[in-house]
C-alpha cells in the first residue's frame, strides 16, 4: 500500500513539472481506465495550485493573480471537455443501433444527424442576419391567432418574419446619422453565401465520406486488426462491455458476408426471365412517377384558385389549402411502398443493390414531384394576379414540410408498427418487418430539398425542420427497437453514407440552385412586399448597390472585382478549370498512396 502511495506521489510530481501539453499526453496515454486518469489529472492540478501558492510570497501580486486565473481556466476547460464528450448528442443511441441493426441501418441515422447539424447551421446564419434585424424595424402585428394557422401557414403568420413579404426594403437605422443595414443587401447576401457554404461543404463531406469508404476502405478496419486489436482496455462498465462486444460481433459477420459472398449462375431462360421482370418494373415505377406529377400539377391549378379569389379565414378554405401537400404526401408515402414490393418481387442477388434500386426509383418520384411544383410556383404563381407570390410560396411549402412531417410519423405508425402486429399475430410466417432505408432516407432527401426551395421564401423554415429532424430521430429510432428485426442477410455498406451525400447533392441541392438561380435572377418582384419590391429582379438589387459603389474611391476595388470576375464567364471558365486539374491531381495522389501501400503489404506478407 505504502509503495504504491509513493509511486502515486511520484506520478504526480512527475507530471506536474511537465509542459501542459505533454502532461496531457502522457495522461492519455496511460493504460488506465477514464476514472483513474481523471483521479490523476486532479490530483496534478491540486500539486501545480500548491506550488504556485507557496511561492506566493517572492511573487508579485499581480504575477500571483494571473497564475490563479490560469490555473482556474485550465481546470475550467478541462471541466468542459469532460462534459461535451459526456453529450455528444445521439452518440449512445448510434452505438446502440449499430450492435444491434449493422451499418446499413446505422448510417440512415447519422444521415439523419448530419442532417439536423446542417439545418441548426442554416437557422443560426438566416436568423442572425435576416431576421434579427427585421425585429427592430417590424411594425406589431393586429392579426388574431386561431390556432388553424400552425396548420396552414397563412393568417397571423402571414404578418411575421416568418415569410419573405414582411421584411422591409428599407435601410434600417436606430440612431440618426449612426450606422445603417441595407436589408436589400443582408436578405440576398445572407442567401446567397449559404448556398455557397452548403454547397462546400456538401462537396467537402463526399470526398471526405469517399476517400475513407471506397478509395482506401481497409484503411480504418482490417478483418485480422478488427478481430485482435480492436478492442479497448478502458472499457469497465458491464452494459458497454457487451455492448461493444455486439457491435464488434455485427461488424465481423458483415465484413466476412463481403469475403464469401456467392456468385450466382443462372440459365439463359432464368436470365432472361429475369431481365423481363426487371424491365417490366422499370415500366410500371416510371408510369407511376409520371402519373402522380400530373395529379400534382393539375391539383395545382386549381389550388392557386383559392388564392387568387382571397383568403378566407373559414374552415372551409383553410381545409381546402391542405389539399395539395396531402395529395403529394399521401403519393410520397404509398408510392414508395410499392416499390419495395417490386423490390421485393424481383428478387436481387444482395440487400444493398435492392436498396440502391429502391432509392434510385424513389429520388426519381420525389424529385420529379418537387420539379413539377417548381414549374407551377415560377411559372404560374410568379406570374398570377396575387400581391405578394413569393409569400403564397412560402406558405405552400410550409404545408408541404408540415406534412410531410406528418405522414413521416404515421408512415412509422402504419408501416412498422401495425406490420409488426401482422407478423406476428395474424400472419406470423411474415415475421418481423427490416427497417426500410431506401425509403426513409429518401423521405429525408425530399424533406431537405423542400427546406432549401423554402429558404429564399421563408427564412425560419430550417428551424421548423430542425424540430421535425429531432422528433423524426426519436420516433424512427422507438419504432426500430420496438417493431423491425435486423437485416436476415447481413451485409456490408459501409459506401451507403456516401451515396446519400451524393444523392443530396445531386440532383437535390443542384436542382435547388437552378430554381434559385432562376427566381433571382429572373422573375420579377412583387411590386407590394418584401425587400425587393420595385425592383426588376431581386440580383437588380446588387447592380443598383455596385453603381454606388463607384462614387466612392475607396471601394473601386469591389466595383473591378464585379465587372472583372463576378461578371465574367472567362474567370468561371478558369475556375472550374483549376479545381478540375486540382481534383485530378489528388486523385492521382490518392492513387499513388493507394498503391505504394499495397506494394508495401506484399512485402510484408513476403
Amino acid at each position: 500500500i505504502f509503495h504504491g502511495f509513493y509511486a502515486d506521489e511520484e506520478l504526480v510530481g512527475n507530471l506536474a513539472r511537465m509542459p501542459n501539453s505533454e502532461r496531457i499526453k502522457a495522461i492519455q496515454k496511460m493504460p488506465e481506465t477514464m476514472k483513474r486518469k481523471r483521479e490523476i489529472r486532479n490530483k496534478v492540478l491540486r500539486e501545480i495550485a500548491e506550488k504556485s501558492r507557496h511561492r506566493s510570497i517572492r511573487l508579485p501580486c499581480c504575477t500571483d493573480c494571473l497564475q490563479g486565473i490560469v490555473v482556474s481556466f485550465r481546470r475550467f476547460g478541462n471541466s468542459l471537455s469532460e462534459y461535451f464528450h459526456l453529450l455528444r448528442f445521439f452518440h449512445k443511441t448510434l452505438k446502440i443501433i449499430g450492435a444491434k441493426f449493422g451499418t446499413s441501418v446505422l448510417s440512415y441515422f447519422i444521415f439523419l444527424k448530419w442532417l439536423l447539424t446542417f439545418n441548426l447551421f442554416s437557422f443560426l446564419i438566416n436568423f442572425s442576419f435576416i431576421t434579427i434585424p427585421q425585429f427592430i424595424a417590424a411594425e406589431p402585428n393586429n392579426l388574431s391567432f386561431t390556432g388553424l394557422e400552425l396548420f396552414t401557414g397563412t393568417g397571423y403568420f402571414q404578418e411575421t418574419v416568418l415569410y419573405y413579404g414582411f421584411y422591409t426594403n428599407a435601410t434600417i437605422s436606430k440612431i440618426e446619422n449612426g450606422p445603417s443595414y441595407n436589408m436589400q443587401l443582408a436578405y440576398i447576401f445572407t442567401v446567397g453565401m449559404y448556398f455557397v457554404i452548403c454547397f462546400f461543404i456538401l462537396l467537402f463531406s463526399m470526398a471526405k465520406s469517399f476517400c475513407k469508404n471506397f478509395i482506401n476502405p481497409q484503411a480504418r478496419s482490417g478483418n485480422a486488426s478488427k478481430l485482435l486489436c480492436t478492442w479497448d482496455f478502458n472499457i469497465t462498465n458491464e452494459k458497454a462491455v457487451k455492448l461493444k462486444q455486439k457491435n464488434l460481433s455485427t461488424q465481423i459477420k458483415e465484413d466476412l458476408t463481403e469475403v464469401n459472398r456467392e456468385v450466382l449462375n443462372f440459365s439463359v431462360r432464368e436470365r432472361v426471365v429475369r431481365f423481363v421482370i426487371h424491365l417490366a418494373s422499370w415500366v410500371v415505377s416510371l408510369g407511376t412517377a409520371v402519373a402522380a406529377c400530373a395529379g400534382v400539377y393539375f391539383l395545382s391549378i386549381n389550388n392557386l384558385k383559392l388564392f387568387v379569389k382571397g383568403h378566407k379565414n373559414d374552415l372551409e378554405s383553410q381545409a381546402a389549402m391542405l389539399v395539395l401537400p396531402i395529395f403529394a404526401s399521401l403519393l410520397n408515402t404509398f408510392i414508395p411502398f410499392f416499390y419495395s414490393w417490386l423490390g421485393h418481387l424481383e428478387r436481387f442477388q444482395t440487400p444493398g443493390h435492392q436498396i440502391y434500386v429502391t432509392i434510385i426509383r424513389n429520388i426519381i418520384l420525389k424529385i420529379s414531384i418537387v420539379g413539377i411544383l417548381c414549374y407551377y410556383w415560377l411559372n404560374v404563381v410568379a406570374t398570377s394576379e396575387s400581391q405578394c407570390w413569393e409569400t403564397l410560396v412560402g406558405q405552400d411549402i410550409y404545408r408541404l414540410v408540415l406534412v410531410d412531417f406528418i405522414f413521416c410519423l404515421l408512415g412509422s405508425f402504419f408501416g412498422e408498427f401495425l406490420r409488426r402486429i401482422i407478423g406476428t399475430t395474424v400472419c406470423v410466417s411474415l415475421g418481423l418487418p427490416e427497417y426500410d432505408i431506401g425509403r426513409n432516407v429518401l423521405d429525408l432527401i425530399y424533406a431537405q430539398t423542400l427546406t432549401w426551395i423554402g429558404i429564399l421564401f421563408s427564412p425560419l423554415l430550417p428551424g421548423i425542420q430542425i424540430i421535425s429532424f429531432s422528433i423524426v430521430f426519436y420516433v424512427k429510432k422507438v419504432s426500430l427497437m420496438m417493431n423491425c428485426q435486423p437485416p436476415r442477410k447481413v451485409w456490408r455498406t459501409a459506401q451507403m453514407t456516401t451515396s446519400f451525400m451524393f444523392l443530396l447533392f445531386f440532383p437535390s441541392f443542384l436542382g435547388v440552385l437552378s430554381v434559385i438561380g432562376v427566381t433571382v435572377w429572373r422573375l420579377k418582384p412583387s411590386e407590394e412586399c418584401g425587400p425587393f419590391r420595385g425592383l426588376s429582379s431581386m440580383y437588380a438589387a446588387v447592380s443598383e448597390w455596385i453603381k454606388v459603389l463607384e462614387n466612392y474611391t475607396a471601394s473601386k476595388w469591389v466595383v473591378w472585382i464585379y465587372h472583372n470576375l463576378i461578371t465574367s464567364e472567362l474567370f468561371f471558365f478558369i475556375l472550374s478549370a483549376l479545381v478540375l486539374i486540382i481534383t485530378y491531381l489528388y486523385w492521382q495522389i490518392i492513387e499513388g498512396r493507394k498503391t505504394m501501400t499495397k506494394l508495401l503489404h506484399k512485402q510484408i506478407i513476403n
